[in-house]
């Protein structure tokens, strides 16, 4: 029974809070095994990297029909099949010998567990569950997914120096499987299972059509997408907003101060700080967007992050203090972009599309992440240095700030309507009352 002095909706947004900070980490952890599988194996850094690239592809692809799965079988089914995938995933990696075994499991199997309890998974429960303090939500959930990314690192890499890359492996496939009971006694679907409004909300609100076909629900999303601007423009600030952060930064950074000889476990310290500032930062994203114009605070968020970049190469001076500035200023601005992103397409696409809109947005992130994640990799290989890479990615983030200036432009109730033309039998909070 729902207690009766706490909403069961912050429950739930604690429970997925903690999904999404140990998916994320799982996520993130071959960032740490680069090395190790190198001086193991010889596996190039091009080599690692494109598996690493196909688990941030498959990372947001999975995240608009993970949506779908949600709404056909229930958060609870949902989340508790992803972490047994991943259980199993990154459990089997221990017997790795060869790299396409690294590409199956890091990169397929892994990257198709990850992307179900991603970013999509925090929207998802913010539009179910929450009327007031959405925002706050986004920004907290989101945090959670990018913090995760990186406390624990440096926890992983102090762990590969003592145990080993296997001794990693084992103990994140078992903070997976740790979870799924967890999730099975506390999380549910929505709150009108429990005869509850959303938090906030004075009335209860109707579960969609379950019996929906969860593929045809995110391609009919997908074709709602083409059909608008809107949607391009978030996803193009979106794909550079991958590309700049998970893609280049999450995966690269370590390495890239081994060509500085700053150790591992000092480097992935550097990510661990960006994760405390960026809980900061997006939580904070999140109050923001509650209160002031989207497309703002987008485009501050791509111009400072551009500046960050192009700074970075200079950071790499041999002392600790200027990566350290780097690392507060970017952790600040790591992933807020998540909540005014998910604002946005909910003005263009109505509030019960949203997350499933913003599934297939997310993906045009880990796209770009994948690509980033890939092409850096091979410029390393090729040239023996990050430079080009971090001041390609500091250039198109000021892209993406003229991007994000040019969305809405008085179209927002337009959009959302030719939405609910396109996916009807979804309807929206508007027209359910």
């Amino acid at each position: 029974m729902p207690n009766k002095s706490i909403h069961y909706a912050w429950i739930v947004a604690a429970v997925t809070f903690l999904v999404l900070l140990i998916g994320a980490g799982i996520r993130a952890t071959p960032g740490v095994l680069i090395l190790p599988l190198q001086q193991e194996f010889g596996w190039s850094n091009a080599q690692i990297s494109g598996a690493i690239a196909i688990n941030i592809l498959l990372y947001g692809l999975v995240g608009p029909f993970a949506v779908a799965l949600m709404e056909r079988f229930g958060l609870r089914a949902t989340v508790c099949a992803a972490l047994g995938l991943l259980s199993v995933g990154v459990g089997l990696t221990i017997f790795m010998t060869a790299p396409w075994q690294l590409t199956l499991l890091w990169g397929l199997v892994v990257g198709l567990g990850s992307g179900m309890v991603a970013m999509v998974l925090g929207a998802t429960v913010a539009e179910r569950w929450f009327v007031q303090r959405r925002g706050l939500i986004l920004g907290l959930l989101t945090a959670s997914s990018a913090t995760g990314q990186l406390v624990f690192l440096p926890l992983l890499a102090q762990l590969v120096a003592w145990q080993g890359w296997r001794a990693v492996s084992l103990t994140v496939a078992l903070l997976a499987l740790l979870l799924v009971p967890l999730v099975a006694l506390l999380l549910r679907d929505r709150p009108v299972d429990l005869g509850l409004p959303p938090y906030g909300g004075d009335a209860l609100v109707p579960a969609v059509n379950k019996h929906r076909n969860p593929v045809a629900r995110a391609l009919r999303a997908l074709g709602t997408g083409f059909l608008s601007r809107d949607f391009w423009l978030l996803g193009g600030s979106f794909f550079i907003c991958g590309a700049s952060t998970n893609g280049l930064i999450g995966t690269h950074l370590i390495t890239a101060c081994g060509d500085y000889n700053i150790p591992e476990v000092r480097a992935a310290g550097l990510l661990a700080m960006m994760g405390v500032f960026d809980f900061f930062g997006t939580t904070g994203s999140g109050w923001l967007t509650d209160r002031f114009d989207s497309r703002l605070l987008l485009f501050w968020y791509y111009a400072l992050r551009g500046l960050s970049l192009l700074y970075l190469p200079f950071a790499f001076d041999g002392s600790f203090y200027g990566l350290s500035i780097f690392a507060v200023f970017y952790g600040l601005d790591w992933i807020a972009t998540v909540p005014p992103t998910i604002r946005l397409a909910e003005q263009s696409f109505g509030r019960e599309n949203a997350a499933v809109m913003f599934g297939w947005i997310a993906a045009l992130h880990q796209v770009g992440g994948a690509f980033a994640a890939w092409v850096a990799g091979t410029l390393r290989t090729q040239t023996g240095s990050y430079f080009s890479a971090f001041l390609s990615a500091g250039l198109m983030c000021f892209l993406a700030a003229i991007l994000v200036a040019f969305i809405g432009s008085g179209r927002a109730l337009p959009d959302a309507k030719r939405s609910r033309r396109l996916m009807p039998e979804t309807g929206s909070l508007a027209e359910n009352g």
